[in-house]
């Protein structure tokens, strides 16, 4: 199985749809000059979701020995407009959880 399909499959099982991958952006997110994420998110177009019709999705290596890989999928929805602002909001709800715990 391949990355993308990976990704395909994480967005079928979170969000219920099929999808189609559209495009690869390149996107680098500081904070006060500094690098805090930088990689590949996919651009995918969903098929009858019924709030949007596309999803960014990425996936990433964490410390986790159990979990070496986390995907992320974020919709097309509300604040997030773009491959940037999807990795801001999923970076926002990272940095909450992690306050939280």
């Amino acid at each position: 199985m391949s990355f993308i399909d990976d990704l395909k499959t994480v967005i079928r099982k979170v969000h219920g749809v099929e999808s189609t991958h559209l495009k690869s952006i390149l996107v680098t997110e500081t904070f006060h000059g500094q690098t805090i994420w930088d990689g590949i998110v996919e651009v995918f177009q969903l098929h009858s979701h019924p709030k949007t019709d596309t999803a960014y999705a990425w996936s990433y290596a964490t410390d986790d020995q159990a979990n070496p890989i986390r995907h992320t999928t974020v919709l097309h929805l509300g604040p997030v407009t773009s491959a940037e602002t999807a990795v801001r909001v999923a970076i926002l709800q990272e940095f909450r959880a992690n306050a939280e715990a």
